[in-house]
């Protein structure tokens, strides 16, 4: 009898690339669930985070997803993503703790950049909730194909009593054995998404059918193009004097500290329309539209060794 006659009960399952890379991020989460204490998922609204705790919640159905949320808000977020947040916490029942930017401008402990950028300032409050809150464990939603220094982490990478990160000294993964050792003081981030490219997640999001925040796809906004850039118009990204503003149809495809995020431009309306545009681009996401991210050769790697997600 060949494999094809076999009845369905017992014809061989063909497993996808999607479903070994889900298969690896739900043994992730089970076991930070089994060796860690305080685990918190760093979530933001953005489709990352988004299918991360999609992941988590499969990895844990049907009870409830075992960890608290964190999220480091910069006070120059995108209100879609924002709203977007909320209304899962709210309908998921999760609990969502909230780390300001503007809480540490207001009384001293930072100061606002010269740039106006908000992304670098957040190390300080994240570092605070997590030592605050006694978190041990903290779930990124970093991949490898994002930037340079990423693809130096491993999926469990520890971070030292200052919460910083030295990537000479990462511990081995052979074999999917993972070493969550830590010393007091010490936490471990964790990058469950590690192997998936961009490409995978809008896959994966088109698979599921995970719904999004709008801004990920194709809407008219008022945007003025600065170096190489279309940024949106709003309250804390304004064009200069030389700056034309003209209304185009643009989407995000990573959504960040508004004023150092850039849109382009599209007509992708949908997931599967997505995933052409994405198979297509020859520039990574955070490569194409963080401003800040093109400081330096160096810069997200700096910003990593002080503790950055």
């Amino acid at each position: 009898m060949t494999a094809t006659s076999l009845p369905p009960a017992t014809r061989p399952t063909q497993v996808t690339e999607l479903d070994a890379l889900e298969s690896e991020s739900v043994f992730v989460f089970r076991e930070v669930a089994a060796e860690f204490e305080r685990p918190v998922i760093l979530f933001s609204g953005g489709k990352d985070s988004i299918v991360m705790l999609h992941l988590a919640r499969k990895a844990f159905a049907p009870a409830p997803v075992p960890f608290a949320l964190l999220h480091v808000d910069t006070g120059h977020n995108f209100q879609e993503v924002l709203d977007y947040r909320d209304a899962t916490v709210d309908a998921l029942g999760l609990r969502l703790e909230v780390a300001r930017v503007e809480d540490y401008l207001a009384d001293g402990r930072l100061r606002e950049r010269s740039d106006g950028t908000r992304n670098p300032l957040q190390t300080v409050p994240l570092l605070d909730a997590i030592n605050g809150h006694r978190f041990d464990a903290v779930f990124g939603g970093g991949r490898r194909d994002e930037e340079r220094a990423r693809a130096k982490e491993r999926i469990f990478s520890l971070r030292d009593e200052f919460g910083q990160w030295d990537p000479r000294n990462q511990r081995p993964e052979l074999w999917s054995l993972y070493n969550g050792k830590h010393r007091p003081g010490e936490h471990v981030r964790v990058f469950p998404l590690s192997n998936w490219t961009e490409l995978d997640i809008w896959n994966y999001i088109e698979r599921e059918q995970i719904p999004l925040p709008s801004i990920y796809y194709a809407h008219e906004r008022d945007v003025f193009e600065r170096d190489g850039m279309l940024l949106a118009v709003g309250p804390y990204s304004q064009p200069r004097e030389d700056e034309q503003v003209t209304r185009r149809v643009v989407r995000y495809r990573t959504v960040g500290d508004m004023s150092c995020t850039g849109a382009v431009a599209s007509t992708a309306a949908s997931p599967a329309e997505v995933v052409v545009e994405v198979a297509a681009s020859e520039l990574t996401e955070r490569g194409a539209t963080r401003a800040d991210d093109r400081v330096s050769e160096a810069a997200m790697e700096d910003r990593k060794r002080e503790g950055y997600f």
